[in-house]
């Protein structure tokens, strides 16, 4: 089943996915045939973030890992929509002045890394013509697992937002229809992220603001 696609310049760009389901376009020599002129990297090296900006043909939902762009190619869950929308409420409702709850912005990481997380907070005002946000300016990282997604969330992305210096990141995995949050705090002296805390029913925490959170209030029951 198709389910995501990576471009970029050259296969080294791929290595950290190389245990992902994943379908690969290869956009150089002869592969180029394949594939829209609008995919042809525009520089050797593949993308930059800010190249996302200029390319209104991606699709809706393009991130760049490595310079390499990743188009998500599957149709999404109606249990992954509905907790996105269930956390972007809740969290908004807790959030305190000056702190805003967004959903499905890309972070401009460095260079060569704009990945788009399901929601965010940051301490930056609300601007109707942005488009990414800094690391600096990002409190929480929020990714809800799906199977393709599964292993840049659980390893991509969970190291680098961490070297990107983001202060807290939250995993959310299906665990029999039930949302599990795997909280991660940064330890600062070595960029990388510790365990916080696994919560199965209720999350309180709090960082980055106090949060409490009844999980299984989050999604409709399940009927029978």
């Amino acid at each position: 089943m198709l389910v995501a696609m990576i471009v970029g310049s050259s296969a080294a760009m791929l290595t950290p996915f190389a245990n992902s389901r994943i379908v690969v376009a290869e956009c150089y020599g002869d592969g180029m045939t394949a594939v829209p002129e609008w995919m042809r990297p525009p520089r050797p090296e593949g993308w930059y973030a800010d190249d996302l900006d200029e390319l209104p043909q991606a699709p809706r939902h393009t991130e760049l890992i490595d310079g390499a762009l990743v188009f998500m190619m599957s149709p999404q869950r109606a249990w992954h929509g509905r907790l996105v929308t269930a956390l972007v409420l809740a969290l908004s409702e807790q959030a305190p002045p000056g702190v805003e709850v967004e959903r499905e912005m890309t972070i401009r990481l460095d260079e060569r890394n704009r990945p788009e997380p399901d929601l965010l907070a940051t301490t930056t005002p609300y601007d109707p013509d942005r488009t990414y946000y800094k690391p600096d300016e990002v409190l929480l990282v929020v990714e809800v697992v799906s199977a393709e997604s599964a292993h840049r969330d659980r390893t991509v992305k969970l190291r680098k937002y961490a070297e990107a210096g983001i202060a807290h990141y939250w995993r959310i995995e299906d665990e029999d229809g039930s949302p599990v949050v795997h909280a991660y705090e940064l330890d600062g002296p070595t960029r990388a992220y510790a365990p916080s805390g696994v919560f199965r029913h209720q999350v309180r925490t709090p960082v980055p603001f106090p949060i409490t959170l009844d999980l299984a209030r989050l999604l409709p029951a399940r009927r029978s």
